[in-house]
């Protein structure tokens, strides 16, 4: 296989296996896609973190693979390529991946669909499907202009050049950067305090602002409207303002 599922202690980890470069592959999409299927459905799973090991995360897609398709096959093949990641960007829990060096093509669209982007001081992202005549095709037009916005997009896009950690982290592409050898304790240590968190309202925040995002303000208030009312039928509303007034603010503990 060459995608992984770690579980421990509530946290997830996809690890991406395809050495030497993490060449995003027909056969690593749809694990992928197969993998964040599952963890939406395992309990046991309440954070994520994607890494790709300590030298790369992803250095784009399978370019010998993608050059013997044809229209046609890119036609039938397109959609299942954007349903892969589209899964990943839909795991309704807290996810975070961790880059170290190359996040590049379909790399750097796997790190966008994480809710949160640590970075080490290695790390190269970018978009340089233009160099091959193409454009993204695993979500970037999308996720990345939303991200940084329009026009900063269209640089990285219509240029494709490499941006190093420190520019990633000016652009808003990534949250954090820190040494390579403590990308992975780090994300780990993110996705571990938010697994303690209530899993209920955890995934009605990333709903909410997922969905805010992607449609008109009154709609997103809708969405926000109604999981804020249905958080107090959940359990984890009684433990967190029962712990508030009896114990004071931020010592509730979750199931």
């Amino acid at each position: 296989m060459t995608v992984h599922l770690e579980v421990a202690e509530g946290v997830g980890t996809l690890r991406l296996d395809r050495p030497p470069m993490n060449a995003l592959d027909v056969a690593t999409q749809d694990r992928l896609k197969e993998l964040a299927e599952e963890i939406t459905r395992r309990e046991d799973v309440r954070a994520v973190v994607i890494h790709g090991g300590e030298k790369v995360f992803a250095a784009g897609a399978d370019i010998k693979e993608m050059q013997a398709m044809d229209h046609a096959a890119m036609v039938l093949r397109a959609r299942a390529l954007q349903d892969s990641f589209t899964a990943v960007a839909r795991i309704p829990k807290p996810v975070v991946a961790a880059v170290t060096g190359y996040a590049l093509g379909g790399g750097c669209e796997l790190a966008l669909c994480a809710d949160f982007r640590i970075a080490g001081e290695n790390a190269k992202l970018g978009q340089p499907e233009i160099l091959l005549g193409l454009i993204p095709g695993a979500g970037g037009t999308q996720r990345l202009a939303r991200l940084i916005g329009p026009s900063r997009a269209k640089d990285l896009i219509f240029t494709g050049r490499q941006v190093k950690a420190d520019e990633a982290l000016a652009l808003g592409l990534v949250d954090r950067v820190v040494p390579a050898a403590e990308v992975y304790e780090q994300a780990h240590a993110w996705a571990a305090r938010l697994a303690k968190g209530p899993a209920i309202a955890l995934r009605a925040a990333k709903e909410s602002i997922d969905t805010g995002l992607e449609t008109d303000i009154d709609t997103g208030l809708a969405v926000e409207r109604n999981w804020f009312a249905g958080l107090f039928a959940t359990e984890d509303r009684e433990r967190g303002m029962r712990s508030f007034v009896e114990d004071g603010p931020g010592k509730a503990k979750f199931l």
